[in-house]
């Protein structure tokens, strides 16, 4: 699993809401205090990581993902690495340490490196809305006591499954240059989910021209950058949702211009109504 010792500049803290032979389920927080890389850490299991809230940066050597609600992560058993926070209000993931066998059958070949060791050859995947859901409901259960054992290990099998699948998942292909040109962007929507941010605005941020970024993040992250940052605003739904009696009152705090807008978006990704949503996370 990750170092569960307190990091003093992480302020780390992990929760396990499940432990069976084929499955340990976790909760991990992190205050984020400090926006610089952290001493080095050591992944003690190969975990699929999967945030929920907020954002970091995770660096391997030279390499650097951004870890949001869009991505899984892949923390490889003995593997270094260090976390920086360049957008305060720190962070939180459900992570999944899958036992070896059931990892390796999951997995596709090409996304695991050769040798003896399970180890994946990407830092990260951008994961498809149903896999944003599938995680929201595992956690959601978990911790109100509504799936028992058996329905945990299932949908936490369900939701690796998703995160591997080629047809619902995207590997960032770019140099190097344009990768860190889009995680620049991506750190601008993620420090204000509710602003209305305008084209312009973002490529000043990120100090490019807007008919640059649209193109580039378009091709490292096969989506557009305005659908991207409303996955990043619907997946905080799903993290918000049970906390809110009025959904309208949702919408607004995250940037939607209204309840229908915030609906029909959130229909269009889940499948469901946010109404429907909340009662499936709170009924069961």
């Amino acid at each position: 699993m990750l170092n569960d010792e307190k990091n003093t500049r992480c302020e780390f803290a992990a929760e396990t809401l499940l432990s069976t032979p084929i499955v340990t389920i976790r909760d991990v927080k992190c205050r984020g205090s400090f926006r610089r890389q952290s001493g080095e850490e050591l992944a003690t299991a190969t975990e699929l990581v999967f945030p929920y809230r907020g954002v970091y940066v995770r660096h391997v050597g030279n390499d650097q993902a951004v870890a949001e609600a869009n991505q899984v992560l892949f923390f490889n058993s003995a593997e270094g690495y260090r976390v920086s926070h360049p957008v305060l209000g720190g962070d939180a993931s459900l992570s999944l340490a899958i036992g070896e066998a059931q990892l390796r059958e999951l997995a596709p070949a090409s996304f695991l490196r050769g040798g003896a060791t399970l180890a994946f050859r990407r830092q990260r995947l951008r994961i498809d809305a149903r896999a944003q859901a599938l995680a929201a409901l595992l956690r959601q259960g978990l911790r109100q006591n509504f799936a028992e054992t058996l329905e945990a290990e299932s949908l936490a099998l369900t939701l690796a499954q998703r995160a591997l699948g080629a047809r619902t998942t995207h590997a960032a292909g770019a140099t190097i240059g344009r990768q860190r040109l889009v995680d620049r962007a991506k750190l601008v929507l993620a420090s204000d989910l509710a602003r209305r941010w305008t084209l312009a605005e973002v490529a000043a941020e990120v100090r490019g021209s807007p008919v640059y970024l649209t193109q580039v993040f378009q091709q490292v992250e096969g989506l557009p950058l305005y659908r991207y940052q409303l996955r990043l605003r619907l997946a905080r739904a799903l993290d918000l949702i049970a906390q809110y009696d009025d959904l309208t009152a949702l919408s607004l705090d995250l940037g939607f211009s209204s309840h229908s807008h915030f609906s029909a978006a959130f229909r269009e990704a889940y499948g469901r109504s946010p109404s429907q949503f909340r009662q499936s996370a709170l009924d069961r």
